[in-house]
């Protein structure tokens, strides 16, 4: 908006990714939303909201995950960009953390404007409609869509189909870095650490204290 860069130094271009070696160009087209305005805040909005109850929701306690979303979500989106000759993947982006949390939170009655009453899963349906409306193209929207199935197939049904199993595995690596590790039961505290000494220490406190 200041102008220091242009959108045509942060747009998805395969040539100047693979001839230039621009690779920034593989994420900053996902954090581009265009100019400010109603589009610019409405992604921002949904952007947050449900990538914030995700984050607290399904995904608490599980930040490697999250983020392994994010990363298997930006590649898929990155391969079909590929071939759609797609300039910017943000709003993708968004409608894929819509169309996850819709699909785990199927029984949620949501209100659209305080126009239309509809059952989560159908959210990210009436976004792309509302995109329409707007006079925008609806593929970014059906690409985040499609994203959005592919993960929740593969996590959440797949999973629990008669002779299906987990596919999508998180890194260790990932793991390592955002998931906070778990206490070593072998691991014996020092004396001054246990708990029944800080409470022994705690009580003598209370007893030294004037009355």
């Amino acid at each position: 908006q200041l102008e220091f860069i242009t959108p045509f130094q942060l747009y998805f271009n395969p040539d100047l990714i693979f001839r230039k070696f621009q690779i920034w160009r593989l994420i900053t087209n996902f954090l581009f939303f265009g100019p400010l305005g109603f589009s610019f805040f409405f992604n921002m909005i949904f952007l947050y909201r449900y990538c914030r109850m995700l984050e607290e929701g399904s995904f608490r306690g599980r930040t490697a995950d999250f983020v392994f979303m994010f990363l298997f979500g930006g590649f898929l989106m990155t391969l079909f960009g590929l071939f759609a000759s797609l300039f910017f993947l943000g709003q993708a982006f968004t409608i894929m953390l819509v169309y996850v949390w819709s699909r785990r939170n199927p029984y949620i009655r949501m209100n659209f404007f305080g126009l239309l009453n509809f059952q989560a899963p159908f959210l990210p349906w009436v976004l792309m409609g509302f995109s329409l409306l707007l006079g925008n193209s609806i593929i970014i929207d059906l690409l985040g869509i499609a994203v959005g199935h592919i993960y929740y197939f593969l996590e959440d049904v797949f999973p629990n189909q008669p002779g299906g199993k987990k596919l999508l595995l998180t890194p260790s690596f990932l793991k390592m870095v955002f998931d906070t590790p778990e206490e070593d039961p072998n691991y014996n505290p020092l004396p001054e650490d246990r708990p029944e000494h800080q409470l022994r220490d705690q009580d003598q406190h209370e007893q030294q204290r004037p009355q």
